[in-house]
């Protein structure tokens, strides 16, 4: 399950946002209950799946599987006991086999309440990503309303509203066989419904028994929640970071990369001292994809996980399909080279359980050679593109003070040629 950040409640994490099924209803925590929209509300699309039908909103799956990247829906059938290359065997003996007859012969219903859970607290942040959206940033909302980008703010956060924050605490704590939390912002340490929810949670006595996770954007510090945080049974420790590159400044601005790389070290040796399991989370855009490389090199090193959660869509014109196929290839090269120095430990498997620390390197890799397969095979996009991009950093610039060209010079003749 996953409630977003304005309290809309959609069927998978992993959801593609921008592609609504047909006479697709929306619903929110403000007016139906988890219970009612878990196992009625969504009957209808539990029972396509059941049925082997192609769901729309499952779109961004689907294209990482082509690259052969692993995607959300196959890690999540892994905690099912489910592997697609033993789809039949591992489907009968999966813990949840009796509860999917139980669905499908009764018009997709269920009587299970979600135990997996991304919990999207708000957009209250202190960074404004150019990637990013102002749904998941109240910095970059502000910039956006002040230089015209948008005319009205985002819809309040669902978590700022006591009396919703304090149901939904207490729908979890009464939850069984809830099993992990993933929490997201906005910037989760500076989200004060986040402190709350693990303070109430302690205090309900269920941390012990489920696993917590969230991601941060390493420019701030709590000791306050590192300590609430020693106190669940597991810790998945998500750090969002482009590239160890001076234009991460850019990208993530206004963060410094010398700042984010003391934090990012600080969180290494907590969640190496409480054995943590640690992932870099990434989103390769045109700008930052060259440093990809760098970036991958550092996680197989400290042997800690690396990933993106998809391939970016949007904004459209920031999709690495952007470049040039000369320039693709060039850095899907550099990419695959590095790939090959470390063979030894490739895998033939074609799903990685990423959860499994002894498998880190093995999925370090073959989510680098998933982007090899995407620089080599997408298609490269509209000149407009570049245009609408170009008109949207010179905005941000005209904000910031600051000049891309100063962090790519080496895009200096596209972007030229774009209108820069």
């Amino acid at each position: 399950m996953r409630i977003d950040s304005d309290g809309t409640f959609y069927y998978c994490r992993w959801i593609d946002r921008n592609n609504q099924e047909k006479n697709e209803t929306l619903y929110n925590i403000k007016e139906t209950t988890v219970t009612e929209f878990f196992q009625k509300k969504i009957s209808d699309i539990r029972k396509k799946l059941l049925d082997g039908e192609k769901i729309a909103r499952c779109n961004s799956c689907i294209k990482m599987e082509e690259q052969k990247k692993v995607s959300g829906r196959q890690k999540q059938l892994l905690k099912t006991g489910i592997q697609l290359d033993e789809l039949e065997e591992t489907i009968q003996s999966s813990s949840f086999y009796d509860e999917f007859k139980k669905s499908y012969f009764n018009s997709g219903d269920t009587t299970l309440l979600p135990q997996d859970w991304q919990i999207d607290l708000g957009n209250f942040c202190n960074s404004a990503c150019i990637f990013c959206s102002p749904t998941f940033s109240s910095k970059l909302a502000t910039e956006h309303k002040k230089l015209g980008l948008i005319q009205d703010l985002p819809k309040k956060n669902w978590a700022d509203d006591p009396v919703l924050l304090e149901n939904f605490i207490n729908f979890l704590c009464s939850s069984k066989k809830i099993s992990y939390l993933h929490f997201l912002g906005g910037e989760t340490i500076i989200t004060p419904a986040f402190k709350k929810m693990l303070k109430e949670l302690i205090k309900s006595g269920i941390n012990k028994n489920i696993s917590i996770g969230f991601t941060t954007n390493l420019t701030v510090w709590d000791q306050e929640i590192i300590e609430l945080l020693t106190q669940y049974k597991e810790v998945n420790l998500g750090m969002s970071i482009e590239c160890l590159h001076p234009i991460n400044d850019y990208l993530r601005w206004p963060s410094k990369i010398s700042n984010v790389k003391i934090i990012l070290e600080k969180w290494l040796n907590i969640a190496k001292k409480n054995n943590w399991l640690v992932q870099i989370r990434t989103t390769p855009t045109l700008f930052s994809i060259a440093h990809l490389k760098d970036l991958y090199e550092y996680a197989f090193e400290q042997n800690i996980g690396i990933e993106s959660c998809n391939f970016l869509e949007n904004p459209y014109y920031m999709k690495i399909s952007m470049l040039p196929i000369e320039i693709r290839n060039s850095i899907a090269l550099k990419i695959q080279d590095w790939v090959d120095s470390n063979k030894k430990y490739l895998t033939d498997k074609t799903i990685i359980n990423t959860r499994d620390k002894n498998n880190l390197r093995k999925y370090i890799l073959q989510d680098a050679l998933s982007y090899v397969n995407y620089l080599n095979n997408i298609k490269e996009e509209s000149q407009q593109h570049w245009k609408d991009l170009v008109t949207y950093i010179k905005k941000l610039e005209s904000s910031r003070g600051n000049s891309i060209l100063n962090y790519a010079p080496e895009y200096k003749e596209l972007l030229r040629a774009a209108g820069y």
